[in-house]
């Protein structure tokens, strides 16, 4: 299948913008029609510098594709306000939590090799998580354990209902120093008691994700950043994505900035996540750095059920598994009618900053205003660039609501 991309410039803020109509080869010399109303993606950097001439974002960087390409991809603002350094559209970002679905491929690449299966107990592969123990009973002055219902499954790390604790003291600071190696994390999580029986609840959860980047190593003999490196970001052609960026990499950085008592945007010194020479510890949970163009590649790699430019990264199986609701009924999320695959959010009911979406559309969002989403039915992604801390729910973020409503309307009839 053939995709022509038919650009079309316009000059917006000192950049160009790509916008277009991509076309599609169907055969018998047909071509169907993609995206015809190229205006509405043109209005998306005119929003996008409204919320940085009202002061509640620096800068953004947009994308907006379909799996044929790219069909908007635009920088607005600044990177480094007080240096006066603008956005570019190779600046460099914290994407934080939108590392979990990637964390997620990788666990799901070694399923397609035969070497795991979502269901196994963890304890196979790990065995510190043998004999789980459950908190039955907590007060001020005792904590009475129990054996847990049943086994920790590699399923309920992907889909965060394993019950695990955050990192104890002592270890809970491991994102901000990242001395300690996913090993060492790992060994901690499996030692704390279990908050709730594996499978019976959801809460989103870090250690769970980090412990799945321990699995990886176990199972593939690297290092989780090497396997990554290797096995998705080499072949996709995204050589920005890392967990260690360099010296040029680090001066395309986004800086990072919140709002003073006065309501201010002011840069913002990342206490979340240190961006450190040489880790020890990768964060899979939320360590890497990426730029538009990496992630685009990624999110047209999941549109195409696994295959980007003639390179499979997953099986089509495990695409679908990875983003059809595995949670149930349970109450999942950030926002009203989410639930959860492995890996991503997946909207089972649109509502709210999802009500613009198709039922299945999927997804993730990062601790510093980044978002990225995608709406198979539609065949549409859409990825937001920010670095803002303090906003009251990133996920809810106006920010992210606006991008989305322009680009499902540019491709409505």
């Amino acid at each position: 299948m053939n995709a022509i991309l038919r650009l079309a410039i316009k000059p917006s803020v000192g950049v160009a913008v790509i916008v277009g109509v991509v076309t599609v080869a169907t055969g018998a010399g047909q071509e169907r029609p993609r995206l015809a109303q190229p205006e509405k993606l043109a209005a998306i950097t005119a929003a996008m510098q409204q919320f940085v001439q009202q002061g509640e974002i620096a800068g953004a960087v947009t994308v907006v594709g379909r799996a044929g390409g790219v069909v908007h991809h635009d920088a607005v603002g600044w990177r480094d306000r007080e240096a006066r350094a603008p956005m570019t559209k190779d600046t460099l970002f914290r994407i934080a939590s939108m590392t979990k679905p990637i964390t997620a491929v990788g666990v799901m690449m070694l399923v397609d090799e035969g070497k795991l299966d979502p269901e196994d107990d963890l304890a196979r592969y790990l065995p510190e998580f043998s004999r789980p123990l459950v908190v039955a009973e907590r007060t001020a002055e005792r904590m009475v354990l129990r054996p847990a219902q049943r086994a920790i499954k590699i399923r309920d790390l992907l889909t965060h209902t394993a019950g695990l604790a955050p990192y104890p003291p002592g270890v809970n600071d491991v994102y901000v120093r990242r001395h300690r190696t996913l090993a060492e994390t790992t060994l901690a999580a499996a030692l704390s008691p279990l908050q709730f029986d594996p499978g019976t609840r959801w809460s989103y959860s870090n250690p769970g994700i980090d412990t799945l980047g321990r699995l990886i190593e176990v199972i593939s003999g690297q290092r989780y950043e090497d396997f990554l490196r290797q096995r998705i970001f080499i072949p996709l052609r995204m050589y920005d994505t890392t967990f260690a960026p360099t010296a040029e990499q680090m001066r395309r950085l986004a800086v990072t900035y919140g709002k003073d008592k006065q309501g201010q945007l002011v840069p913002n010194p990342n206490t979340l996540i240190a961006l450190v020479p040489q880790p020890r510890h990768p964060v899979p949970a939320g360590g890497l750095v990426s730029s538009g163009h990496d992630l685009a590649r990624f999110y047209r790699m999941m549109l195409r059920k696994g295959e980007l430019d003639g390179v499979r990264i997953l099986s089509s199986k495990s695409v679908d598994e990875m983003t059809r609701l595995q949670t149930g009924d349970l109450p999942t999320g950030f926002v009203e009618g989410m639930g959860f695959g492995y890996g991503w959010a997946v909207v089972r009911q649109p509502q709210g900053v999802t009500a613009m979406l198709s039922p299945g559309s999927y997804g993730h969002g990062g601790a510093f205003g980044t978002q990225g989403w995608i709406d198979p039915k539609r065949d549409l992604f859409m990825i937001l660039l920010i670095q803002r801390t303090g906003l009251p729910n990133a996920d809810a973020s106006p920010i992210r609501q606006t991008l989305q409503e322009l680009a499902v309307a540019a491709v409505s009839p």
